[in-house]
């Protein structure tokens, strides 16, 4: 929900679908990191029948996504699996909406009987040519307090799968240490939160 009121201004919002956000593979789409981090699937329809792909292997790259042909992406699915975690999503761009993302970030936690992290979820956008998980990140999570130190183990390592770009919104190196620091922010919303 936080993503999808980024995502262009009202007009935009009032037309446009997920699924559209989704095919349009950009690397800054602000519907992507939100829905990976909920280890969303895509429902595709084609000549060949109905086939169910992981988001992460849809969007392949910068406007290119896994559809072929006549293929019309029908459905976004996301599993009952995260019903009742904690999640978010955090911007960084010139303004909080109609802008491009120059980094972007979200997550998903669920949360044990004791208050330690269960699952962990989180997803970087605009710093590769896809949004990606932080799967060492999201390991170095899991079994600890969710409580304010979770954001003291977010560390430049988790980082190193990324590639972004240099462009006039930012450098690669910015890109890489304000995706840091949405990351130790996202964590400190999500363990404050009930």
């Amino acid at each position: 929900r936080a993503a999808a009121r980024q995502v262009g201004g009202q007009q935009v919002q009032n037309v446009a679908t997920v699924a559209g956000n989704l095919c349009n593979a950009s690397p800054a789409a602000d519907g992507v990191p939100p829905l990976l981090s909920l280890d969303a699937v895509v429902e595709i329809h084609g000549a060949n029948g109905v086939r169910l792909l992981p988001l992460a292997d849809f969007v392949l790259g910068n406007r290119r996504t896994a559809l072929e042909g006549s293929d019309l992406l029908t459905a976004v699915l996301v599993p009952k699996a995260w019903e009742g975690a904690r999640g978010g999503f955090l911007k960084l761009g010139a303004r909080s909406s109609l802008v491009i993302s120059i980094v972007m970030v979200a997550g998903t936690l669920t949360v044990d009987a004791h208050g330690s992290v269960e699952r962990a979820a989180l997803a970087i956008g605009a710093c590769a040519e896809t949004a990606r998980r932080l799967p060492e990140l999201e390991a170095a999570l899991r079994g600890r307090p969710a409580d304010g130190d979770l954001a003291g183990l977010v560390s430049p390592a988790h980082f190193q799968a990324l590639s972004p770009i240099d462009d006039h919104r930012g450098t690669a190196a910015y890109r890489l240490d304000a995706a840091a620091t949405l990351c130790r922010r996202l964590l400190l919303e999500l363990a404050s939160s009930p």
